[in-house]
């Protein structure tokens, strides 16, 4: 697989320069009382936040992908798309009749938007085609006002309908680069900032762990209660240094080490001089260097990696023993001295949904490229912060709720998480997943993997 690489697509409008002039009132005040509006959660017991920090529950879906809610349109047309990092443009309404008919089922359920229904939509002359990891979208942009549970109306706001798609289940809500970076108009980030509905262009992702079926995505916040100690700066490698010279969320993975069960940590399968790797929450799987990937396998217990398992991708996955993910060790990923990030083999071992069930492990291996997806996402609490061009990072941790705003992004290394740091590593066993009623084949788990990486646009 070859990484896609953003081209300029799609004419501009007379709008897209308007931002500032649509935006939200503002109380410039420093008093976090009176600066903020106070905003409804999905969470039923949680407490009032600050109004310039939105919040959007996430909804795991089989362990393969997340998702947000949008309310799209006047009156609200609630819509459900995958969140991603990896990519840069929001898109609804995938084509559910080209899909089998079990995907079809979830498809219909994330929600149509009609622009005809909404009094405040305008459709725009401008086109993109979108090509992922797995999948297309063909697109045709309109613009319509936009909010999340309890946050206050975008209006105006710019994104595409798709007119075909091709392996897609929902939309997707890019969250990476926009404006002047990787498209032409701004993005839903640019668009936050820009209305007043958060201070500043940063966000941060707890997926949860596949046991807890959720997470959380505070946009232009944090949630202290998600980390413990101080969040470790990873500094976003430059676009024009990066693999694909693509301004990703691209950064340097030190070394990659495993804990086996026993407890003594094996040597470094890394060099020294690292391995750059972007943070992708649009991946199910973690993408490795073929020989990495071997290795790694290896000391699992699966043989190496020969004819691919799923020719869509070219991907070889590797079979284990599914007593493996009940072993307490861990597979780690460090950052520098400061930042090691530990996946428990329950998080980085995968349960398919065949009859009997088999079991993978969370990477694959590919020499285009190497990104952390969700098998490692997981196990890390990460803030991005796109003003400054860092990631944030720390052993993700749950100890209940307490988002706060982030008021200037230079504060975020100060800002100190409120869990109790363990004595050891954390090794959670996971739930075995829950066998359907039909039984489903090894091949058609595999390929309906979906590795929403990064994108392409033409015009």
């Amino acid at each position: 697989m070859t990484l896609p690489v953003p081209v300029t697509g799609g004419r501009g409008d007379q709008h897209d320069g308007e931002a500032s002039r649509r935006q939200l009132p503002v109380d410039d005040d420093d008093d976090d009382t009176g600066a903020f509006y106070t905003l409804p959660i999905i969470h039923s017991t949680k407490r009032g936040v600050f109004s310039r920090q939105i919040e959007v529950e996430l909804a795991n879906r089989s362990d393969v992908a997340y998702y947000a809610q949008l309310n799209i349109g006047t009156p609200p047309q609630p819509v459900y798309a995958q969140l991603d990092t990896g990519s840069f443009e929001l898109w609804v309404n995938p084509d559910c009749t080209v899909l089998r008919p079990a995907d079809q089922r979830f498809c219909q359920a994330v929600g149509v938007y009609d622009p005809a229904r909404s009094s405040s939509s305008s459709l725009l002359s401008s086109t993109a085609s979108l090509r992922y990891g797995i999948g297309t979208a063909n697109i045709s942009y309109v613009r319509d006002d936009v909010s999340f549970a309890g946050s206050p109306v975008l209006s105006h706001v710019r994104f595409g309908m798709a007119t075909a798609t091709t392996d897609q289940f929902a939309g997707i809500l890019g969250l990476g680069h926009g404006k002047n970076y990787t498209v032409t108009y701004p993005n839903m980030m640019d668009e936050l900032v820009a209305q007043g509905a958060i201070r500043t262009k940063a966000y941060s992702l707890a997926l949860g762990s596949k046991t807890e079926q959720q997470g959380l995505l505070v946009l232009g916040g944090i949630d202290t209660a998600k980390y413990s100690g101080h969040l470790a700066a990873l500094p976003v490698i430059p676009a024009q240094q990066a693999p694909d010279r693509v301004a990703r969320f691209w950064v340097n993975l030190r070394s990659l080490a495993l804990t086996p069960p026993s407890g003594v940590t094996r040597a470094p399968y890394v060099a020294a001089a690292g391995l750059p790797v972007f943070l992708d929450s649009g991946a199910t799987m973690t993408l490795l260097p073929r020989a990495l990937a071997d290795a790694i396998a290896a000391d699992f217990g699966a043989p190496p990696s020969s004819s691919p398992d799923d020719p869509e991708t070219s991907h070889t996955f590797y079979e284990v023993d599914c007593s493996m993910a009940d072993a307490p060790g861990t597979l780690d990923f460090s950052f520098g001295r400061s930042l090691t990030i530990r996946v428990p083999y329950a998080e980085m071992v995968r349960r398919t949904r065949a009859d009997p069930p088999r079991c993978v492990l969370g990477f694959v291996p590919d020499d285009d490229f190497a990104l952390l997806g969700d098998t490692f996402l997981r196990s890390a609490y990460a803030v991005f912060d796109l003003e400054s061009d860092v990631v944030y990072m720390a052993q993700y941790r749950n100890c209940g709720e307490r988002p706060m705003a982030v008021r200037r992004v230079q504060d975020i290394h100060a800002i100190v998480g409120l869990c109790e740091a363990p004595a050891r590593p954390s090794q959670a066993v996971a739930a075995p997943d829950t066998a359907p009623t039909e039984a489903a084949t090894f091949a058609a788990w595999v390929w309906s993997i979906a590795f929403a990486m990064v994108l392409v646009h033409v015009a």
